[in-house]
């Protein structure tokens, strides 16, 4: 059991190791200039390595985020009795926006925030990845919520899109010249309130049917 778990960290940190690897070169020489082959180099792994860790280049950016879908199903499918979805979530999506202060600049620039403003294909990743964030989303609270699919599905964009403001507006914010601190600052208070609004929406007494 100790072994197993031993063996779980290992692999856990060379995950880590090899996507931020990745984020510093993406960071230094943008997306589409930057081979599986390098990051295997700078990272001292085979390229092999690389690949049993990430299918392909393209969840070297989107890692983090497939990991944050994740974590948001999980809160929300685990939520206590008249929660709602927004609530569920409003303290991981806030610690989020405050975890901007602590990536390392030297890979700030290689996250998919910034990457997404500065490159088409890494924009066209951020709204695919938002798209599976939704639908999982969407699954999720039609199966702990007693509302319509189709009332699901719109929570579940809805909830999506608030890490898409964070992806958008963190990249835009970087390439007009902001430093992390002040990102994360001025944008906590600004997903602190579109979360609450979400909340009340997500809360408000719906129409009895006729």
């Amino acid at each position: 059991m100790e072994t197993t778990g031993l063996r779980e960290r290992k692999k856990a940190r060379t995950r880590r190791h090899i996507a931020d690897t990745a984020a510093r070169l993406f960071a230094e020489r943008g997306y589409e200039q930057v081979a599986v082959s390098d990051v295997a180099r700078e990272a001292e792994v085979a390229e092999q390595t690389v690949y049993n860790y990430f299918g392909n280049k393209e969840q070297l950016v989107t890692d983090r985020d497939e990991q944050i879908k994740d974590r948001l199903c999980e809160l929300i499918r685990d939520r206590a009795p008249g929660t709602t979805p927004a609530a569920a979530v409003r303290e991981f999506v806030l610690g989020a926006v405050a975890g901007i202060r602590d990536i390392p600049a030297t890979q700030w620039r290689g996250e998919l925030g910034y990457l997404a403003a500065i490159s088409p294909t890494v924009h066209r990743l951020a709204l695919e990845l938002t798209a599976r964030q939704a639908e999982a989303l969407a699954e999720v609270i039609g199966a702990t919520s007693p509302v319509s699919a189709e009332v699901a599905r719109l929570q579940g964009i809805a909830v999506a899109c608030v890490f898409q403001i964070i992806i958008s507006d963190t990249g835009r914010r970087t390439v007009d010249g902001e430093p992390q601190e002040q990102i994360a600052d001025e944008l906590y208070p600004v997903i602190g309130n579109v979360v609450d609004e979400l909340d009340h929406w997500f809360s408000a007494p719906r129409p009895k049917e006729r």
